[in-house]
């Protein structure tokens, strides 16, 4: 969903003002060195005399703003690469190394082109043929196509099932991800929704009529290689499937189910099978309403005649971002489809797919967040303004590392659920490791999310006037990246889904997270740089103890209220303590120890400064609808 603003392969170029490419450029890193630092000084004076000549005599293709040059992205991630380093085995972190090395020199030469050809061409629908014959045909590029293909040669859903680094294959496969998401051309989104159908279906233990389908998810080749869809909106609900789905599905004589219904919005339309959910008719024709009458079904996209499967695309969603992807509504006519859950059990069983796809979600986001500030600092290289460059501006450069500091944050918590998913996946996870699983998974997709917008939106206006423009990519960026708060839940309702899974761990969740916290500030009391950022760790995971505790006695109402701010204390608090941990280690840096002590300045626990506040007493609550309404009884004027 993330683009590169890069041109096509030998193509001319007509974004003369933006950084696209029409060939490989050299890999620069962000280090200036010593023959970087003299062609950053000439090019100083270059500009200062074009300034003081004549107009008429200035050279009239001479750019004054020069694009920036990212390179290798692997190789570029100080971060990424030092997180490597202090966690994988040295045989495991040889082989991936260089297997990451070749990837982000693929990004850079080969696929980068292709994610911008697929934002230049996005799939058309065509409803009818020349002869009035209804069709139904997504027409994508070829691009979007090869896209696909190379997800397959680079096994970035096959990495996960594979496990040949046993538990850290998902730590390879997020990283994989990462680096390929904003080169995609929106790629990783039915990247998601494969990777989640692929572990629906390894939940259910690969039922034999299951088989082929799960080969076709995990494949390396491309000529086999399916993507899958995720159908659960429906007209009357989002996220509220139990009261939204009127999808209904209708059991055949040879024990198969036709589906009837609408489905409001469907990613990856063109996508080869789908996983959705319907209410099961009984002999009179009725359905059990509520979450306890949904099941779940797979289905083929198309039968073997390549006609699509009983389903009619009314049309294509004209999204904010993300255009390079082919999202649809779909009527359901009795489309044939197999029953691969107990009956009544279909959001249970869906479950497993919605951790992975907001996973995938986090992925996008931290990966969005690290583009955003490599193109920030390399155009900071580059632009003169006011006499100087941009990193000689030290209010720029202070926002460009508030940034960084977020993104770190973010990145730490991306790789946190990725090693508990691997140990999950490999039977080596403690029954604390699946409690903090469940928990970070929500957590860490909304508050991710709500940061990506952020950084985005800053990195662009870093930029100038340049980054309101089209053709640089950067509006691309950012439009793809604000979809990251709604897609598989809003940051509310993944507030109230954090709220359920403490519940329903009846507070052994939060006690893994206090003593996990309190382990990853072990190491750090003794480091004196690293003594009061792992004190203000300690401090917030008080009150926010303290403040459960008081929201306990209070009932539901108030703790709704603190949900959002709630589950902002525990993702501030967590990856606090992540990149204390991260900088206490033998041969950490300077900078991981200045991001550490940075990220821990800011409110640690939100919910309990706004419970000092009385932000979630029933009068605020009711003042909360005066100030929405105007004073008016709430929604009467609606």
């Amino acid at each position: 969903m993330f683009t590169l603003a890069l041109c096509r392969p030998g193509a001319t170029c007509r974004l003369r003002h933006g950084w696209d490419r029409c060939q490989a450029c050299s890999c620069r890193g962000f280090s200036t060195t010593a023959g970087q630092g003299q062609q950053v000084g000439l090019q100083e004076k270059q500009v200062g005399a074009d300034l003081e000549m004549p107009v008429a005599r200035r050279e009239a293709e001479t750019l004054f703003q020069e694009r920036p040059e990212p390179g290798n992205q692997y190789l570029e991630d100080a971060l990424l690469r030092s997180y490597l380093e202090a966690h994988l085995p040295p045989k495991v972190l040889e082989e991936v190394s260089q297997e990451l090395e070749g990837f982000g020199n693929r990004l850079l030469t080969k696929i980068g082109p292709l994610g911008w050809e697929c934002e230049l061409n996005p799939p058309v629908f065509w409803q009818y043929d020349a002869w009035g014959q209804r069709v139904d045909h997504i027409v994508t590029c070829s691009a979007w196509k090869r896209m696909k293909e190379i997800a397959a040669e680079e096994g970035l859903i096959a990495e996960a099932y594979e496990r040949r680094y046993s538990n850290w294959s998902r730590v390879h496969q997020a990283v994989k991800l990462y680096l390929f998401s904003t080169a995609s051309g929106g790629f990783n989104c039915p990247l998601a929704m494969t990777d989640g159908a692929a572990k629906v279906i390894e939940s259910l233990g690969v039922p034999a009529s299951l088989r082929n389908a799960f080969d076709r998810l995990t494949s390396r080749d491309p000529r086999k290689f399916w993507t899958s869809g995720q159908w659960m909106t429906e007209r009357r609900g989002g996220s509220d499937v139990a009261n939204g789905t009127e999808t209904v599905a209708r059991k055949q004589p040879d024990g198969t189910y036709h589906l009837y219904g609408f489905k409001w919005f469907t990613s990856a339309a063109d996508s080869d099978m789908a996983l959705t959910l319907a209410r099961i008719e009984d002999a009179e024709g009725r359905v059990k309403q509520g979450s306890g009458g949904l099941s779940l079904f797979f289905l083929r996209v198309r039968d073997e005649e390549e006609k699509l499967n009983g389903i009619q695309v009314q049309r294509l969603k004209a999204k904010l971002g993300t255009r390079q992807m082919a999202t649809a509504e779909l009527w359901l006519n009795g489309a044939k489809a197999e029953l691969i859950s107990a009956e009544g059990r279909g959001v249970a069983s869906i479950s497993n797919m919605l951790n992975i796809t907001r996973i995938h979600n986090v992925i996008g986001a931290v990966a969005s967040m690290r583009r955003m500030i490599s193109l920030s600092r390399q155009y900071a290289l580059k632009r003169v303004a006011f006499g100087k460059l941009l990193k000689d501006h030290p209010l720029h450069v202070q926002t460009i590392a508030r940034m960084e500091v977020q993104t770190r944050g973010a990145f730490l918590l991306l790789m946190e659920m990725a090693r508990l998913l691997g140990l999950a996946e490999t039977n080596m996870a403690s029954e604390q490791d699946q409690l903090l699983l469940r928990l970070l998974v929500p957590v860490a997709k909304l508050y991710t999310g709500k940061q990506a917008s952020a950084v985005a939106i800053e990195a662009m206006e870093s930029f100038g006037g340049q980054g309101y423009m089209e053709d640089t990519g950067l509006p691309v960026i950012v439009r793809d990246t604000l979809v990251l708060s709604i897609w598989e839940g809003t940051t509310n309702v993944l507030s109230l889904d954090v709220l359920r899974s403490l519940t329903k761990s009846r507070g052994q969740a939060m006690a893994v997270f206090f003593s996990t916290v309190q382990n990853k500030l072990e190491s750090a009391w003794s480091s004196a740089e690293l003594q009061a950022a792992a004190q203000s760790v300690q401090d917030a995971a008080g009150r926010l103890a303290r403040f459960c505790r008081g929201a306990a006695s209070e009932g539901a109402a108030p703790m709704e209220l603190a949900a959002r701010d709630f589950s902002y204390s525990l993702a501030r608090i967590y990856a606090g303590a992540l990149l204390i941990e991260h900088a206490a280690r033998p041969g950490s840096s300077l900078l991981d120890v200045c991001a550490a002590q940075r990220w821990c300045r800011q409110e640690l626990c939100p919910a309990a400064a706004e419970l000092e506040n009385g932000s979630y007493s029933a009068e605020e609550s009711t003042l909360d609808g005066a100030l929405v309404y105007d004073g008016s009884p709430a929604g009467s004027r609606l």
